[in-house]
């Protein structure tokens, strides 16, 4: 079973509340979570009336294939940047055909290669066709399953925050 804390459980609960009373749909595109974001979703009260489900792509070829990422663009940043979230959120919308997408890809664990030492991961959301959302989160932890865990709790959380404060969607 997911790792479920509180926080991430009161966050399912009101997005869930959210999505049935309104009638909308999520759908997923994650890299850096490794589908840890699609498992949160999944243990969701009535998860089935609103996630329409989730792809993990984690090289830039998928990225690419199946989420229209700009390759040039993905290649000159490792597949790590706000454009290529953007990118994973709004295309998801049309893969999936929900009301919402969200989109993460960031590094969990170091890469000392691209001299990669921070930890962060860039998150998008939108909304149909609109950017609604997009944000910068760093982790602390250096464990790459803590670091997952950490990056989707905080998605669960600011994306129940922005649904609470955009009733008239």
């Amino acid at each position: 079973m997911p790792h479920r804390n509180v926080s991430n459980e009161s966050a399912l609960d009101s997005i869930s509340a959210y999505m049935n009373r309104t009638g909308q749909t999520v759908a997923v595109a994650e890299s850096v979570t490794s589908g840890e974001l699609q498992s949160q979703f999944s243990t969701a009260k009535d998860a089935m009336q609103f996630f329409q489900g989730g792809i993990t792509a984690y090289n830039i070829t998928q990225k690419v294939r199946h989420l229209g990422v700009d390759p040039v663009h993905a290649m000159s940043c490792n597949c790590v940047s706000e454009i290529v979230s953007d990118e994973m959120s709004k295309n998801v919308i049309r893969f999936f055909n929900s009301d919402w997408g969200i989109g993460v890809t960031g590094y969990a664990s170091p890469v000392p290669e691209k001299k990669i030492q921070e930890l962060f991961a860039y998150v998008s959301i939108f909304h149909k066709e609109n950017k609604v959302f997009s944000a910068v989160i760093q982790a602390e932890n250096q464990d790459t399953v803590l670091v997952r865990k950490f990056y989707s709790g905080e998605i669960l959380v600011m994306f129940a925050k922005l649904l609470k404060n955009c009733k008239n969607r």
